[in-house]
């Protein structure tokens, strides 16, 4: 293990009690790094963002605004991906050294249908295990298309596509994770999940990212796609988990 590894695996930033949570349901939420007044910094930053941006890393979906590059607009993102808490679950899930393997900002539309049931890696993948994070800039609730989780599904072997004809339904047993803008949502990539229908008629803004083992496969490559100005932003824990040096 790499010492910086090492130094992440004993931070103990997460309780034991949401430890046994990730194992148990495959999810679990935390208070995010940003509360207060930056919160509202942050949602101002992520509109301008969203407003001015353009080119391959900015796609408008059926339902959802995404941009992927988000670290080269503005350093103060940059300070998600490090919370204490995140890194912890991520060194005991991934179990060895990892790297971030994309971090975007998404906007789920007002009016829009339910997301069908998914798995972001099948537990057999050579890229497994991934785990991921939603930080909440707004509240995430039962009407406005709040993330749905299978709790427990990370350990079965089949997808909701194998099993459900259809992936759109509520699922037996699912719980929904709303919380407060501020809030994180922490998850192992192989529990079914989606976000559900928002019927109002507000946008639900999130910034979203995964990390993978450090030698698996890359959603974004932050090593040559890291602008020069981003890049002396960062510290060296940011650095190390965008394997900017690798």
């Amino acid at each position: 293990m790499d010492a910086q590894f090492q130094q992440i695996f004993s931070i103990a930033a997460l309780p034991d009690r949401l430890h046994h949570e990730l194992a148990r349901s495959g999810f679990a939420t935390v208070s995010g790094p940003i509360t207060g007044n930056s919160l509202d910094r942050l949602a101002a930053e992520y509109d301008e963002v969203m407003a001015s941006a353009s080119g391959p890393e900015f796609n408008v979906a059926g339902t959802t605004t995404r941009m992927s590059d988000l670290l080269n607009y503005n350093p103060s993102f940059a300070k998600i991906f490090v919370h204490p808490p995140l890194l912890d679950a991520c060194a005991h899930v991934i179990g060895e050294p990892f790297k971030l393997s994309s971090f975007l900002g998404r906007t789920l539309r007002g009016e829009t249908p339910s997301q069908e049931l998914h798995a972001d890696l099948p537990r057999d993948s050579d890229d497994a295990p991934l785990f991921g994070f939603i930080l909440m800039i707004d509240r995430f609730h039962a009407e406005n298309g709040a993330t749905r989780f299978v709790p427990g599904s990370h350990r079965w072997d089949d997808l909701p596509s194998d099993r459900l004809c259809n992936a759109r339904a509520a699922y037996p047993g699912e719980v929904l994770s709303c919380g407060d803008a501020g809030t994180m949502i922490l998850f192992n990539g192989a529990v079914w999940h989606g976000h559900t229908a928002n019927i109002t008629h507000c946008q639900r803004r999130s910034i979203q990212g995964y990390f993978v083992r450090r030698n698996a496969h890359s959603g974004f490559d932050f090593r040559t796609r890291t602008l020069p100005l981003a890049r002396t932003r960062m510290s060296p824990l940011q650095r190390y988990l965008l394997s900017l040096d690798d």
